[in-house]
């Protein structure tokens, strides 16, 4: 059978009280003989009786209130959740929106008014630069640059002839010139009616591929409207505006990740351009960021830019929601051992730089330490903790 500690020490006490009774008695030379020698003896030991039971009281609360205590204690200690602060890689970012755009992007219209009557090229082509990729009907110059070259070849016959007579000193000059001036008159209608021949001719200022075909055979076009687009998809670039508050931080040669919700794609690149003007109406400068020859990209492809602006190797890093502002100080709480208890201690603590979730400490806190996580909104200073 198992007696507690409590049950133990009363018990104890009465046994001690008794043996002093017994003790006072003895002490007394034994039974008292006369009546007041018996009253006398009473009233002493009544009086240590009291005394005794005012020891056994005082023990009792004093063993009630140990006890009380530990509870207390217990009760009051609060289950948090911790995690183990280290030195970790820490990096900051400018966070965009640009787009795909491309140097070599053109649309390309008729120069003449006319129909449609041969159209060499279909969307995917590639195509060099020079090539003609649609006609437009232009019968009637090519046959007056027919007409102009039979003239133009009698008129050469005639030349060399008159030049030869010339030369041999027969006939006038003047017959030399007419002749000479007639070839070169003919040579010049021809040069100006074969420009204007390619004015009827849609013609690729470019190398590149065929993103899409407007005009079709036998349609009507005329100055203005599109009919094909070529791109040169090995010179795309990325373009985006960045508030200029950023402007002393994004130079050309930054680190720039590029993800393309559209295709999920990611891109490793580098910022090519940043611009050196501010945008007085919406306050932004424009960057560059070139991009890796691929067919995958297409112009104005919405893009989502990464620019790393810092970076720290050996940085302590903590979740941005642990730090309160407690009497206008920024301060975390960590868990520490204090005896055979654990306490919750209120770290103040200095703040670098912020991303998303994440918050660089720069002073207050060393690797090594439990940053209480969870549970940390109403903690006080050396409050008992559990975790």
């Amino acid at each position: 059978m198992e007696i507690s500690n409590q049950t133990y020490m009363k018990n104890l006490i009465i046994l001690l009280a008794g043996l002093a009774i017994l003790t006072a008695i003895e002490s007394c030379g034994g039974s008292p003989s006369s009546i007041e020698e018996k009253k006398a003896a009473l009233e002493k030991l009544k009086a240590e009786q009291a005394g005794i039971t005012d020891k056994i009281k005082t023990l009792e609360l004093e063993i009630a209130a140990l006890g009380d205590s530990s509870k207390n204690d217990d009760s009051k200690s609060k289950f948090i959740a911790v995690t183990p602060i280290t030195e970790t890689a820490y990096e900051h970012s400018i966070d965009v929106q640009g787009s795909v755009q491309g140097d070599e992007n053109v649309t390309l219209t008729a120069k003449m008014a006319g129909s449609i009557y041969r159209l060499n090229v279909k969307a995917g082509d590639v195509v060099k630069q020079g090539q003609i990729l649609a006609e437009i009907e232009h019968e009637i110059i090519d046959a007056q640059i027919a007409g102009l070259k039979t003239n133009l070849k009698l008129a050469t016959e005639l030349y060399n002839k008159q030049k030869n007579l010339w030369e041999q000193k027969v006939g006038t000059e003047i017959q030399y010139l007419q002749a000479k001036t007639n070839k070169e008159t003919l040579e010049q209608q021809i040069n100006s009616l074969i420009e204007t021949e390619k004015m009827y001719k849609i013609l690729s200022p470019i190398e590149g591929t065929i993103d899409e075909v407007y005009i079709k055979l036998g349609q009507t076009v005329a100055p203005g409207i599109p009919a094909v687009r070529v791109v040169n998809f090995g010179k795309l670039k990325v373009v985006a505006d960045i508030s200029e508050s950023y402007s002393s931080a994004v130079k050309a040669g930054d680190a720039a990740m590029l993800f393309f919700p559209d295709i999920n794609k990611q891109v490793t690149s580098a910022v090519s351009y940043a611009a050196k003007v501010i945008n007085p109406m919406t306050r932004t400068f424009s960057i560059e960021i070139a991009l890796p020859s691929s067919n995958v990209y297409r112009p104005n492809m919405v893009t989502q830019i990464k620019i790393v602006d810092y970076k720290k190797p050996n940085a302590i890093v903590v979740p941005v929601n642990t730090i309160q502002k407690v009497d206008g100080k920024e301060v975390v709480y960590v868990a520490q051992k204090n005896g055979p208890k654990t306490i919750a201690q209120k770290r103040e603590v200095t703040v670098g730089s912020m991303y998303n979730d994440k918050a660089e400490i720069l002073n207050g806190l060393t690797a090594g330490e439990l940053l209480i996580t969870t549970g940390f909104q109403d903690l006080t200073e050396n409050q008992a903790i559990k975790f």
